[in-house]
């Protein structure tokens, strides 16, 4: 049965899809409680569709039979369907030129048809289903009485001004929609959209409200798309009472509550504002602070302008929440194109904005005439890392800056202290010169300081310029340091591809497509800016090749398929140490591929190449670990990926005093240590010698008081946070520390390698004919450990024990067909993870058996059934005759005896009803009247004792 059901449905979706082309549907409208829509469309016809089965009935309305004879010309397409409130047999038509019909169903003719002398736009009934009033193209209102079709009792334009010197009055735009809902007690709203001139507004963005002799203008945010009135009583031919309009807008919901003086509107108690801006970069955590969510809604809530909100409750309601919940908050940010985040609580079944910060403000306007290669979104967010713990947050942008922010619930006016940092490196054509860094550890050459004292020429020149002067910086997360990553030689900058802070180290670490950069976040220099390729000191195992100066690194983004075949047409062997391998066609290919864009920047990483232009930083991580296998203790490193497969440790040395923090640098260089996989790196953990997941070093948050004169310094709080980590200075015994393990996770494969001895512990080859878009070590409840959850670009979901690499799970989650799934796919802790499977849908899954199993339960119901109110009350005749047809009736109006549907554009309904069915129903409805005449009858004979 389901599969014939099926196969009818196919079937009559096919025969509407034919006539789509031809045959436009322009409007459509379903009754309350009935199974038969009407559509309207561009043909000017009209059909009747059982919702119930999805068939089109032979019941057609054509336009010729609504016009008049004597018209030669077409109506145009329908614009209004609707049934006249009073009588449900009564079915209003309105044609785009003018031509408004009221066509009796039943007898299949046109009862009163009236013309308007401009264009329609919309209709509205009055509640007694005598009047309506239509809304025209050239800003007008109508107002008609169906008894007097002859001419409108009276035609308004709300919006048109005087006439000016000229004699000739402005031009207004179409009214597209208006709604006449009636008070008992007052005067009459009438609702509307458009009709202003055409001189003040560019847009549709205007709600009026007309009311008696008041008019009131509502203005939104962005274009309306549609509203619709709230009423107290739902039904058509009484009083409507309307209490609120619910406005839909391009980027949001509004409510507007007509109740209150001055129609203000309710706050909005659900988010909707997702897609206002692209979303180019989204982050999930499940393990931020419990006080870190309740900050940021205090400091959110802080801006939001409740003064003009209504004081009443909302006026929606409907759905009942889950009762089941985790025991932990869930935090996703979201990073926009325009430059904003936006901060939102997941914690329960409904996502809830908490919070946005717009960190575009602190730049100036970027001059697009200064560059021919100026990005179209300067401002976009490409990657986010936030330390929950201490309140640090950063962001790298479009135009390759990054901004590092501090929490503060107070209100500052402190200056933003900016550096400018080169990332470039150069190659002699001779390939036996070896490489020529820019600038040594801790310094600038003196070419590039010179150049940037002076105008921004082409050997020199940065795209975004901070706002020098202070302003006021709300409370929240305030901007600190700013760092700017200028243009040399003509050549535009790689995107920042990797990023990652530590608050107990007081650093942070960003890399590009050609080197990377650690900068002290306390004394707020630049530490270390170097080519990917220096790194590796005497140890590189590749001959770099010469890049233009002036390649353009914004090239167009490739779709997956061709990103597979590259990257598996170069096969790399699984050692800890380099081969050669002379195929370079293929790694020079890709390259013009690849959307520097991209948070994970996908290159050929061919670990054996001996010929390569350019290497990727893919991956960095602040840990205290072994650098070398001579190490008795840990000690604070960065932990390097890149596109080519390397892992490079870099150590780092901090003074021997806390209070040296501020005056000494910190000492970071290169420990030869030098790891390799196949292809590029994807991910990194650390696990002590239990197996357990050992968590990056970070530091406490402290609130600072800003009524002091040094509030804004945040350099106190940072040195705070170090102190309490005496680890950092003072190195614990290696018969504390013990050995670890470090996971170790590239695009094709996984590897556990043991430290100090540097040992492999266990690897697995993840895939050969895709690779992996994301991976991550996370603690499950339900095993009881670390594991180490992948997902591939072929669909793929694959788990597996941490350290031994065991295959534990593996299943088809989805196919990515969008580059979006890719750039925003993340996991977080206890197995939970989440993507924008579209523009403006964020899915949040879980691999966790123990959350599945509480799953039903968080799960809520969106509607609840309700019982129908009680109609209003009505006269025997009315209520038996002027009810509008019975289910039966429908089913005699719509079903078999309304004739045979056409073979292109309907189905045949089988019904049951007969001669002798309609026999019978005459002769019960001939039975009423005669019983209720004897009841009238008998009411009027006098008693007789």
């Amino acid at each position: 049965m389901e599969l014939t059901t099926e196969k009818t449905r196919n079937s009559s979706l096919t025969q509407v899809s034919k006539r789509k082309v031809t045959n436009v549907i322009t409007y459509c409208h379903l009754p309350f409680q009935s199974k038969w829509l009407y559509i309207g469309t561009e043909r000017g016809n009209v059909y009747t569709l059982n919702v119930e089965s999805f068939v089109l009935s032979g019941y057609v309305i054509h336009w010729n039979k609504a016009i008049k004879i004597s018209q030669k010309t077409h109506p145009g397409c329908v614009v209004h369907l609707s049934e006249n409130p009073v009588d449900a047999n009564k079915l209003l038509i309105a044609f785009e030129t003018g031509t408004v019909v009221l066509w009796d169903l039943r007898n299949r003719a046109v009862e009163m048809r009236l013309e308007n002398t401009e264009h329609v736009k919309s209709v509205s009934w009055h509640h007694d289903g005598k009047q309506l009033m239509c809304s025209h193209i050239n800003g007008s209102l109508s107002t008609w009485n169906i008894k007097m079709p002859m001419k409108p009792i009276t035609v308004v334009h709300p919006h048109l001004q005087p006439a000016g010197n000229k004699g000739k009055p402005e031009l207004c735009k179409p009214i597209y929609k208006v709604e006449w809902k009636t008070v008992r007690r007052s005067d009459a709203y009438i609702i509307f959209t458009g009709g202003h001139p055409y001189e003040k507004t560019g847009k549709t963005s205007r709600l009026t409200v007309l009311q008696g002799n008041a008019t009131t203008v509502l203005e939104m945010d962005s274009c309306i798309v549609d509203f619709v009135t709230l009423c107290e009583s739902p039904w058509q031919n009484d009083f409507q009472e309307p209490y609120a309009v619910v406005v839909v807008l391009n980027n949001e919901l509004v409510v507007v509550d007509l109740t209150t003086e001055g129609f203000p509107s309710f706050p909005n108690l659900y988010p909707m504002d997702l897609h206002e801006s692209p979303v180019t970069f989204c982050t999930y955590l499940t393990d931020c602070s419990i006080d870190f969510i309740p900050a940021l809604f205090s400091v959110g809530s802080k801006r939001k302008k409740h003064s003009g909100f209504s004081k009443k409750e909302w006026p929606i309601s409907g759905g009942e929440w889950g009762t089941g919940s985790d025991n932990y908050s869930e935090l996703i940010i979201t990073g926009h194109a325009d430059g904003s985040l936006k901060f939102w609580d997941a914690s329960s079944v409904s996502l809830q904005f908490l919070y946005k910060l717009k960190s575009s403000k602190i730049f100036e306007q970027p001059k697009t005439e200064n560059t021919d290669y100026q990005e179209d979104e300067p401002f976009a967010i490409e990657q986010i890392f936030l330390c929950s713990e201490s309140r640090i947050l950063c962001i790298a942008g479009a135009s390759s800056h990054v901004v590092m922010f501090t929490f503060n619930q107070q209100e500052t006016d402190c200056q933003v202290t900016v550096l400018e940092i080169p990332i470039v490196y150069e190659v002699d054509d001779d390939p036996e010169c070896s490489l020529q860094p820019v600038s040594e550890q801790g310094t600038y050459s003196s070419a590039f300081e010179e150049s940037a004292k002076q105008e921004p020429t082409a050997e020199y020149y940065v795209p975004l310029k901070v706002k020098s002067s202070s302003h006021k910086r709300h409370a929240g997360f305030q901007a600190e340091l700013v760092c700017l990553t200028p243009w040399v030689d003509g050549e535009i900058p790689g995107h920042i591809t990797a990023l990652s802070v530590n608050s107990s180290y007081g650093l942070m670490a960003y890399g590009n497509e050609c080197g990377l950069v650690v900068v002290d976040l306390i004394q707020k220099t630049c530490l270390l800016n170097m080519g990917t390729p220096d790194l590796y000191g005497s140890a590189d195992p590749y001959r770099r090749v010469a890049r233009s100066p002036k390649r353009n690194n914004t090239v167009a983004a490739t779709d997956i398929r061709s990103l597979e075949h590259d990257s598996c047409c170069s096969p790399s062997p699984d050692q800890t140490t380099p081969t050669s391998l002379s195929d370079q066609s293929c790694l020079a290919g890709l390259f013009e591929k690849i959307d520097s864009s991209f948070s994970w920047s996908r290159s050929s990483s061919v670990s054996s190449l001996e010929n390569v232009s350019a290497e990727v930083v893919q991956w960095l991580c602040f840990a205290d670990s072994f650098s070398n296998k001579s190490d008795p203790t840990t000690s604070p490193s960065l932990w390097v990926g890149t596109s080519l497969g390397s892992i490079l440790v870099i150590l780092l040395t901090f003074p021997s005093d806390c209070d040296h923090r501020l005056t000494h640098p910190v000492i970071v260089s290169p420990s030869g240590t030098i790891y390799r996989l196949k292809e590029s790196i994807v991910s990194l953990a650390f696990l002590d010698s239990n197996g357990a997941l050992i968590p990056y070093p970070s530091g406490f948050w402290k609130d600072v008081d800003c009524n002091t004169k040094d509030s804004c310094d945040q350099a106190t709080t940072i040195v705070d946070n170090i102190s309490k980590n005496t680890n950092l200075l003072t190195p614990l015994p290696s018969e504390v520390c013990g050995n670890q393990f470090v996971v170790m996770v590239s695009e094709k494969q996984a590897r556990v390698m043991s430290v100090p001895s540097q040992s492999c512990v266990s690897k697995a080859n993840i895939t050969d004919t895709s690779f992996v878009v994301c991976a991550k070590a996370v603690t499950l409840k339900s095993v009881g450990n670390v594991c180490l959850a992948c997902f591939i670009a072929n669909g793929n979901i694959v788990v597996y024990s941490l350290p031994s690499l065991r295959l534990l799970y593996e299943v088809h989650y989805l196919s990515v067909v969008d580059m979006r799934t890719i750039k925003t796919f993340c996991f977080s802790t206890d197995g939970h993870g989440l993507y924008l499977c579209s523009a403006s849908e964020i899915q949040k899954f879980s691999i966790s058996s123990s959350f599945s199993e509480i799953l039903q339960d968080m799960l809520s119901t969106v509607f609840v059934p309700k019982d129908m109110p009680e109609a209003p009350r009505r006269g025997f005749f009315r209520g038996l005759f002027g009810g509008g047809p019975s289910t039966l009736d429908r089913e005699g109006l719509f079903g078999e005896r309304s004739g045979k549907a056409s073979g292109s554009v309907a189905q045949h309904i089988p019904g049951n009803s007969s001669l002798e069915h309609v026999k019978a129903q005459t002769g019960s409805l001939a039975g009423e009247l005669a019983r209720a005449r004897l009841v009238s009858i008998l009411q009027r004979v006098p008693c007789c004792m």
